[in-house]
C-alpha cells in the first residue's frame, strides 16, 4: 500500500506545473563537471568527506530529484527569485537586500554560512553542499530571475521544433538538449577559459550574478516571445552562445565559491 501511494505521489508530481527546475539534468551536470576542473585539492578533499564518491556533477540534480519527497517541499522556492521588469542594478541589489522570503539569493548565502560554520552537523553540511551546487547552477539560468506573473516563462506556451513546450523549459532543457551532447562532451566543447576570465568571473558576488542573469532575462523578454510562437533553428542560433557562456560561468563561479568556503 505504501509503495502504491508513493507511485501516485510521483505521478502527480510529474504532472504539476513546471515552475522551479533549472537547466534540466544535463545542464546541471555540465555546470558541476566544469566546476570539478577549477576546484583545488583542499576543496576536493573537503567535498569528498561530505559526498563520498559522488561527484559534483552527479550530485548537482539532487535538489530537483528530491521534489519527489514531499517532506522537502520547503525547498521549492529556493530555486529562483522573481524580479519586476526594468529595474536598475541598484534597484536589484536593494530588492535582494530587503527581500525576507526564501529565494535563490538569500538561501545560497545561508547554505554557504552552514558550510563555513564548524558547528554544523554532517547532515546539515550535506544538504548545504548539495543545495549550493544546484542553486549556483540555477542562478545562471536567466529565467530564474524572471517575472512572477508568468511563473518565470512557464505560462508562455509555445512550440519548440514542433513539440509543445514553454519559454522556461526551452531555456532549462530545449536549447541544451538540441546540441545532442552528453554532459562530459558538452563540458569539453565549452570549457575553454583564460586565467583572466576565471579571475573576473569569480570576483562577482551573488548579487552581481543575479543582476547578470536578470539583464539577460530582460533581453529574452524584449524579443517579444508570446503564446503559440514556433521556435526552432533561428532561436537556437540566436541564443546558444548565451546559454553556453552562462553554463561556463556557472561552473567557474561554483568552483570559486567552494574554494572560498574551504580556503
Amino acid at each position: 500500500m505504501k509503495n502504491l501511494k508513493r507511485i501516485v505521489v510521483i505521478i502527480a508530481l510529474a504532472y504539476m506545473p513546471f515552475t522551479a527546475a533549472a537547466w534540466g539534468v544535463l545542464g546541471h551536470r555540465i555546470v558541476g563537471d566544469i566546476a570539478e576542473s577549477y576546484i583545488n585539492a583542499k576543496t576536493r578533499l573537503a567535498i569528498k568527506q561530505i559526498l563520498g564518491t559522488e561527484s559534483i556533477a552527479m550530485t548537482a540534480n539532487w535538489a530537483d530529484f528530491i521534489k519527489s519527497d514531499t517532506s522537502y517541499n520547503y525547498l521549492s522556492n529556493w530555486h529562483y527569485v522573481n524580479l519586476p521588469e526594468n529595474l536598475s542594478k541598484s534597484d536589484v541589489f536593494s530588492f535582494l537586500s530587503n527581500q525576507p522570503s526564501a529565494n535563490i539569493y538569500n538561501k545560497t548565502n545561508e547554505m554557504i554560512a552552514v558550510l563555513k560554520n564548524p558547528k554544523s552537523t554532517m547532515i546539515q553540511k550535506k544538504l548545504a553542499l548539495r543545495m549550493i551546487i544546484h542553486l549556483v547552477g540555477d542562478l545562471h539560468q536567466p529565467m530564474h530571475t524572471a517575472r512572477k506573473d508568468d511563473l518565470g516563462g512557464n505560462k508562455i506556451q509555445l512550440l519548440w521544433f514542433g513539440e509543445k513546450s514553454n519559454l522556461h523549459r526551452v531555456w532549462d532543457e530545449g536549447l541544451i538538449d538540441f546540441q545532442q551532447l552528453s554532459y562530459t562532451e558538452y563540458t569539453k566543447a565549452i570549457n575553454h577559459t583564460t586565467p583572466q576570465q576565471v579571475l573576473n568571473w569569480q570576483k562577482a558576488d551573488l548579487k552581481d550574478c543575479v543582476y547578470e542573469s536578470y539583464t539577460i532575462c530582460n533581453k529574452i523578454y524584449t524579443t517579444g516571445i508570446k503564446n503559440d510562437d514556433k521556435l526552432s533553428y533561428k532561436y537556437n542560433f540566436d541564443w546558444i552562445g548565451t546559454v553556453n557562456e552562462q553554463l561556463l560561468k556557472g561552473g567557474v563561479r561554483l568552483a570559486g565559491i567552494l574554494n572560498s568556503i574551504y580556503k
